[in-house]
């Protein structure tokens, strides 16, 4: 791979979107099974740049879940009942995968009115939750949210002893150096409820490691960080027959319309004619986008956050997607 010549078109788009002031920073890294074929910085951001990822954490959370699954202490079928014996109602019944995956019934978001999430643990995050019904049956329907989310940590709390914040740092952050990602808040005034759909942070190198040890199926050097099924499950279709809305991401930038768009915290947004996921991501409202390329066995990450300057028109998730289909166009001339 000659990396200028694959690079150069991401470059010009990077740089058109910053001189129209739609990121006052940015910065970029793609490897393959090698190492680093490039990284670069602009604007603002430097390698010690910490970010608020949004969505792009998803991706983390589903991993430290699945570690604990690896572990033994709790299974995907398990349904919420199980870990919080109080929910008797619908919500009782999703299980942990369709937390995951984004098809538990439950509501995306608290409704307009509701509390501020100022709250201090997932336990109350949760407890938050609990007057709140289904909206549909668990399995049959596909609605993206974070609300689903905090009920998985909270149950991989509850198996495990540990705090989010811990197990994600002693599963998944501290075996791959990821020093400066954390999913606690800063701010204690607006307290320190680790949002799992959208509340991490971290640089452009800790992410990398993340992707790397994903892209290698699990592995870190000769480290298991996760199990190979788990990488697996994470990239599998877990919609299954769920039903999809009209407009979603992939619908929405990719050409080749699929029903399987989603595995356990990641989009699949490219799936080959065997159904496996060729493209899979974890893209942000505010512009970060990692993901793996396992038909050009590539990974990468755009990392950046939209600047408040952007125009309304302007959708940052949707633009970065182009990234990784660039880079297959110039693969593949």
């Amino acid at each position: 791979m000659k990396p200028m010549m694959v690079m150069t078109p991401v470059f010009e788009l990077v740089d058109s979107w910053m001189a129209a002031g739609y990121f006052s920073g940015a910065s970029f890294l793609l490897a393959d099974q090698n190492g680093t074929i490039c990284e670069r910085y602009w604007g603002n951001q430097s390698p010690a740049s910490v970010v608020y990822l949004a969505s792009a954490g998803k991706w983390l959370a589903a991993a430290t879940i699945l570690s604990v699954v690896d572990s033994g202490h709790i299974n995907l079928e398990d349904c919420a009942s199980k870990w919080i014996p109080a929910w008797s109602d619908a919500k009782g019944q999703a299980t942990l995968r369709q937390m995951l995956a984004h098809t538990s019934g439950y509501p995306a978001y608290q409704p307009a009115g509701a509390l501020p999430d100022i709250y201090q643990t997932l336990a109350e995050s949760v407890a938050h939750l609990a007057p709140l019904g289904a909206e549909t049956p668990a399995g049959t329907h596909w609605n993206y949210g974070g609300l689903a989310m905090q009920v998985a940590g909270h149950m991989a709390e509850l198996a495990t002893g540990r705090d989010w914040e811990t197990l994600f740092q002693e599963r998944i952050a501290g075996p791959l150096g990821m020093t400066a990602t954390h999913f606690t808040p800063v701010d204690s005034s607006r307290g320190h409820n680790p949002m799992l759909g959208g509340g991490a942070r971290g640089t452009l190198q800790d992410y990398a490691r993340f992707l790397s040890m994903m892209f290698n199926g699990g592995m870190a050097g000769d480290k298991h960080v996760l199990s190979r099924t788990a990488v697996e499950l994470i990239e599998a279709n877990q919609v299954q027959a769920a039903h999809l809305p009209v407009e979603n991401f992939v619908y929405e930038v990719r050409p080749h319309q699929h029903h399987g768009i989603y595995g356990l915290g990641v989009w699949r947004e490219i799936e080959n004619e065997q159904g496996m996921a060729t493209l899979i991501s974890s893209p942000s409202w505010a512009g970060t986008y990692p993901w793996i390329d396992r038909e050009a066995e590539i990974y990468g990450i755009f990392l950046t956050h939209v600047s408040s300057n952007a125009p309304a028109d302007f959708n940052p998730m949707f633009a970065s997607a182009e990234i990784p289909i660039v880079i297959r166009k110039q693969l593949t001339r």
